[in-house]
């Protein structure tokens, strides 16, 4: 086998026979001791200070001789510069897309490895190849070292996450509206979201090994959200499953104007199976900016005026709806008393952040609601697809367990007259109610099951008893009266005692009385 040291000698000489002029050097000294031809190769920046390139060293066409290592950096720097200006085209699949800027995502010209290879070259490698840069540099022939450009990972994902914005579609679901008593289908359209950290990975690796640094499209990662909803099972939606109406004839403007808006907010919700609705939510917070007015309610066993009055009866017509329908009941609460447009345990309230009616789409089918508020009645209808038996039938049927007759309570009032009784309050009575579910199939009842059960507390009749008297036996009849807290007690003695007729006694005795004679007039007196 033929050593180190002879092989070189023969590609030497193999040199001089091309005719290429050699200068003499020693190879052999350190091919026999296995030392290095040269110190230890450079790997850094720092490692390179005190040295410059070698004659005939170009970096991208320019020529660096001579230059520092900071100095051909400067040189690779400068290439990338003229970059700046390109444009990327950043895409989603819809076809939208920013444009950015090469500036944008930080162009650079690589980690100066391309200037570190080019401060080796003539250095580094064996003797031979270090002899053979060495001649060619001083035969005028160069080294030109190209430059590939970078983008740098952290500038783009930063610029990236500044644009997902502006390039996120919120996903619409299939839908239907209602047209003149008609089902319209409505298509929706996929939902879009940029991930910063994939694309600006995408970003970097094309650049790097694809970008032939003219300008360029590039396609951002995304996640695509299809629209919910199968465009059949919604076009299946036409059967009413269950409608009620309840009527508010009599009511304030406020009220009124409450039950319309709380239906319109509902109005038109589409629910797919498994959906829940919060009616409370559904209404909105009653508030004057949502549209609301004063109107009474209840409040802590009291009728009050208050914003939004008026709402539960819209989640109760609903609520007798969706029951109807057979969907499945989250969430309901009966009233603190008794209200007159259904029947007791037929209620639903609802109070912020107390009561709600929730209930789920628990059919297979998507489910339409439709409210309609007109002046003196509200309807809501459930609409989706039957699949329950022509001939089965469901109704509800409230039932009284208990009843609580109110009292009366005696209030006395010095700022009215003895004679004065004045109801402030109307009483309420207590119940405890269930509801019962009955199935007929035929017209035959096939089950009567306990649907929910409510209990409504009894209030009192509050009534205000005048004792304002000139005379005290009077005031003290009545007070004592009052106390017996008996209605037909203080009936009576506020008719014995009454102080307007007293009042108007005294006034016409005062006009019977006969008048007093006059009295003589005084002599005149002397004149002066």
């Amino acid at each position: 086998m033929m050593k180190k040291g002879k092989l070189l000698k023969v590609m030497i000489a193999s040199v001089f026979a091309a005719g290429v002029f050699l200068i003499p050097i020693n190879v052999n000294a350190a091919a026999e001791t296995g030392e290095p031809a040269t110190t230890a190769v450079a790997t850094t920046a720092s490692d390179f200070a005190g040295q410059t390139m070698s004659k005939g060293v170009l970096i991208e066409g320019t020529d660096v001789s001579g230059m520092t290592f900071e100095e051909a950096a400067q040189v690779a720097d400068a290439y990338a510069e003229k970059f700046k200006d390109v444009t990327f085209s950043l895409r989603v699949p819809d076809g939208r897309s920013v444009e950015a800027k090469g500036a944008d995502l930080g162009l650079l010209s690589g980690d100066n490895e391309v200037v570190q290879r080019a401060m080796r070259y003539g250095k580094t490698g064996n003797p031979l190849e270090r002899y053979l840069a060495i001649r060619r540099s001083e035969a005028g022939q160069t080294a030109d070292f190209p430059l590939s450009l970078r983008a740098d990972y952290a500038k783009v994902n930063s610029y990236v996450e500044s644009i997902a914005p502006s390039l996120k579609t919120e996903v619409k679901d299939n839908d239907l509206k209602r047209e003149n008593g008609q089902f319209v289908f409505i298509e929706g359209t996929p939902g879009v979201t940029v991930d910063p950290a994939q694309s600006a990975a995408t970003i970097v690796d094309y650049i790097a090994h694809s970008w032939d640094g003219s300008n360029a499209s590039i396609d951002l990662v995304t996640t695509v959200v299809q629209p919910k909803g199968d465009a059949e099972k919604l076009k299946a939606v036409k059967d009413v499953l269950g409608t009620y109406t309840t009527k508010y004839n009599g009511s304030t403007v406020g009220r009124r104007n409450n039950i319309q808006v709380g239906t319109k907010n509902v109005n038109g919700k589409l629910m797919y199976p498994g959906d829940t609705l919060s009616v409370s939510t559904a209404m909105k917070k009653r508030t004057v900016e949502n549209g609301y007015m004063e109107a009474s309610a209840y409040e802590n066993g009291a009728t009050v005026d208050a914003l939004g009055g008026g709402i539960c009866q819209v989640s109760t017509t609903l609520y007798n709806a969706v029951i109807r329908a057979e969907l499945e009941v989250v969430e309901r609460s009966p009233h603190s008393m008794t209200v007159s447009y259904v029947e007791p345990s037929m209620d639903a309230a609802i109070s912020d952040g107390i009561k709600d009616f929730v209930f789920r789409n628990s059919s297979d089918y998507p489910i339409f609601i439709e409210g309609i508020a007109g002046e003196s009645s509200v309807t809501f209808t459930v609409f989706g697809h039957e699949t329950r038996p022509a001939n089965r039938k469901v109704d509800f049927e409230s039932q009284i367990l208990e009843t609580v007759e109110p009292d009366n309570i005696f209030r006395a009032n010095g700022d009215l007259p003895v004679g004065t009784v004045s109801k402030v309050s109307g009483a309420h009575t207590g119940y405890t109610a269930q509801l019962l579910k009955i199935v007929t199939v035929d017209g035959v009842e096939q089950s009567r099951t306990v649907f929910n059960k409510s209990k409504y507390r009894a209030t009192e009749n509050i009534y205000d008893v005048g004792t304002a008297s000139a005379r005290p036996e009077a005031t003290a009849a009545i007070n004592a009266a009052i106390g017996s807290q008996d209605l037909a007690t203080i009936q009576a003695a506020a008719a014995q005692w009454d102080e307007a007729a007293y009042q108007a006694q005294q006034a016409a005795q005062q006009q019977q009385q006969p008048a007093a004679p006059a009295e003589p007039a005084a002599p005149a007196a002397p004149a002066q």
